[in-house]
């Protein structure tokens, strides 16, 4: 058994790190009329999900006048469009209030997802 439990295990590890973060989501509050969001969509909407970063945390937009969605727990109440929070299995684990640009969104996008563990792979 053991020897085939080492091979079995040796294939696993490279995405062991993928899969304890399997359940990152990036939440998107946003409202109607929000010129950040426009802007966060016309810069950052359609090339997210194709990112490493949209790939370890999907995007999930709500309406922030909207309750709070069942199985969704936040560290204090959403206030600003857009608010960007990063959960883990449901739990806030960071958020950027405010879009601050693309340069500036992506950088401090990588700095909540680092906290929080996760590894980003690139190519290049």
């Amino acid at each position: 058994m053991r020897r085939f439990l080492f091979p079995l295990l040796t294939i696993a590890m490279p995405v062991l790190p993928v899969a304890l973060h399997a359940d990152m989501t990036l939440l998107m509050a946003e409202e109607d009329g929000c010129m950040w969001c426009a802007r966060w969509d016309s810069e950052i909407a359609a090339i997210y999900p194709k990112t490493p970063e949209g790939k370890a945390a999907p995007l999930r937009r709500i309406d922030i006048h909207s309750p709070t969605p069942a199985g969704i727990a936040l560290e204090r109440p959403l206030h600003f469009t857009p608010t960007f929070v990063l959960l883990d299995n449901g739990h806030e684990v960071g958020r950027i209030e405010g879009y601050p640009g693309e340069d500036f969104f992506w950088g401090l996008l990588n700095v909540l997802l680092r906290d929080a563990g996760v590894s980003l792979e690139t190519s290049g």
